[in-house]
């Protein structure tokens, strides 16, 4: 028995051990090529096949190259006026659904996870199908409505997520110290919601700023954004310019993608007041 009993502690701490081993090989396999990716980036010589010492020359060469910064400031713009709108729209989206139950809801709350679910590239193509048949040209304004409508049912989910644990005892405990509907949204109900419009923002930038299927299809000419510019420099050969430029995007991807996390884990802060009270 007391053979048996000291066996399993010891079988235990085996298995725990081989899937911590399991697990680190598992990440280990996924992060190698960004490790790769970012020590390449520091890399003095032209080629990346062979490591010939540190350098941050390409970083100087990337915030100096004049279509690069070109490439980078219309994504920015892009992603910019895309985010504000998909956050609009995608915030009183989830608030019409999460609050009120009307004829075909049921359809709309299923028809948001579409997007989700089907193949960018099938997205993409659905895009400019549309407008062609409406006999619109690709262009910026293009890019800008294509952005919103594929990032509009990530910034709804994620306010929906929200909302769901939202007490509506806090509306009515504004309405009984006398404020009307308007107060009790912009004192109560939007401070709730902040956190998850914010987190909903960030994550639909991240998507913006990094996209390429979308944009690829319904940008036209004289667009490119800077993930089409890497696309075209990578013909010509990968470069450690292209991997600073890459290095570049993942940082701020990774920044705003933590921010988001850390949005969407903090708990809401509710303050209600009475009409007029500052």
């Amino acid at each position: 028995m007391r053979r048996a009993l000291s066996r399993k502690p010891r079988d235990q701490r085996t298995k725990a051990k081989g899937l911590r081993l399991f697990v680190a090989g598992v990440y280990g396999f996924l992060f190698a090529p960004i490790v790769v990716l970012v020590l390449f980036s520091f890399n003095d010589s032209k080629r990346n096949a062979t490591w010939q010492g540190f350098t941050l020359r390409w970083y100087n060469e990337l915030f100096h190259d004049g279509p690069v910064l070109d490439a980078l400031f219309l994504t920015l713009k892009i992603a910019v006026l895309a985010t504000i709108l998909a956050t609009i729209f995608g915030a009183l989206g989830a608030y019409a659904l999460t609050r009120y139950k009307f004829r075909g809801s049921g359809l709309y709350n299923g028809a948001i996870y579409v997007p989700l679910v089907i193949p960018e590239i099938v997205f993409a193509v659905a895009l400019l199908s549309g407008f062609n048949a409406a006999g619109i040209i690709p262009s910026f304004k293009t890019i800008i409505i294509a952005h919103v409508a594929f990032m509009l049912s990530f910034v709804i989910v994620v306010v929906r997520s929200r909302m769901a644990g939202f007490d509506r005892t806090l509306e009515e405990a504004a309405m009984d110290l006398g404020a009307n509907e308007i107060q009790t949204f912009v004192y109560v109900t939007l401070p709730f919601m902040m956190p998850g419009i914010l987190a909903g923002s960030l994550l639909a930038f991240v998507l913006s700023f990094d996209d390429f299927v979308i944009t690829f299809f319904n940008s036209g000419v004289g667009n490119t954004t800077l993930p089409l510019k890497v696309y075209s420099m990578v013909k010509f050969g990968v470069t450690p310019e292209i991997n600073a430029i890459s290095v570049f995007m993942l940082l701020v991807s990774s920044l705003l993608l933590l921010a988001t996390y850390k949005l969407q884990g903090g708990p809401p802060t509710i303050t209600v007041r009475a009409p007029g009270e500052e």
